[in-house]
């Protein structure tokens, strides 16, 4: 057994087929997209071959494209540079108090439990303009000029739907902080500690250097579900209003099924690709750096 596994052409042989189907289950579709990214297909009746102008239509004369990736932008940026220092925060006041942390752990880990449909569904009763549970809020504490459709005023709507993405995501991004910081040991703070290291010094100097690893991933993570945004979307404002919070995955689907426009779709399809690999991409050649082991 051991002399099989030593040859190298053997173990090819049984890695092959499995490699061959994810590949082809990875680049089939993208290819099938591409093909129909350049056809004029409704979904129905034969595709007729248009060549390009599908991808020259949304680059450069469909505005709601390129809102569709400024808001998907939005919420990372709102992601990244405040959900998660606010998690990151909330992990190490767990960990130095002691009392309470597995409650508060398990409450701050709830919205990842509960279904995307669920919590969506939630928040839209709460920002409901006659029954909402938050123009009463403001209504009983004299701020009652503040009540608005919070969904559905064009000033409001974008606001709102990030609030409720960012919540939702709030406790993957506090499991992975959590876990990231029990996983450095004690020791080296300790050492650092004596060294003349603390509060804020110990952070940025010993932890933040050794959680680069899982800060990598939870950035690219959070970038990539910001671009692939939809369930939230289309559960509450299905993109509007108007076209105000609308995002790449959920306009895709309106001109591919709502709209009848699939070539159209497809084309929206595969250049969504291409920014998600270009994202990713550029994530890892400006987070590439070299971090302590420990």
């Amino acid at each position: 057994m051991n002399k099989f596994f030593s040859n190298k052409r053997d173990i090819f042989l049984m890695v092959l087929p499995g490699v061959a189907f994810l590949l082809f289950a990875m680049f089939l579709p993208i290819l099938m997209s591409v093909y129909y990214g350049m056809t004029d297909w409704s979904g129905i009746g034969k595709p007729h071959f248009i060549g390009i102008a599908n991808f020259k239509a949304v680059l450069f004369t469909d505005p709601v494209f390129w809102l569709s990736l400024l808001n998907a932008l939005i919420l990372s940026l709102v992601t990244i540079f405040i959900q998660n220092p606010i998690a990151f925060i909330i992990c190490v006041m767990l960990i130095a108090s002691k009392k309470g942390e597995r409650f508060f752990r398990t409450v701050y880990f709830i919205p990842a439990v509960i279904s995307v449909v669920v919590t969506t569904r939630l928040w839209v009763q709460i920002f409901s303009p006659q029954f909402g549970l938050l123009n009463k809020f403001l209504s009983l504490i004299g701020l009652g000029f503040l009540r608005t459709d919070w969904l559905s005023n064009v000033h409001t709507a974008l606001g709102s739907v990030i609030f409720i993405t960012v919540w939702q995501g709030f406790g993957w991004a506090i499991l992975f902080y959590y876990s990231g910081l029990v996983g450095i040991p004690k020791e080296l703070q300790e050492a650092a500690k004596i060294d003349g290291a603390s509060g804020v010094k110990l952070y940025t100097k010993i932890v933040l250097p050794l959680m680069m690893p899982v800060i990598k991933v939870i950035i690219l993570n959070a970038l990539i579900n910001c671009l692939k945004q939809m369930e939230t979307v289309y559960l509450s404002t299905g993109g509007g209003p108007g076209d105000v919070t609308q995002f790449l995955a959920n306009y895709l689907y309106q001109k591919a099924f709502v709209s009848s426009q699939y070539g159209y779709g497809n084309a929206i399809s595969v250049l969504f690709v291409i920014i998600c690999i270009l994202a990713t991409y550029l994530l890892n050649r400006f987070t590439k750096e070299d971090v302590g082991e420990f």
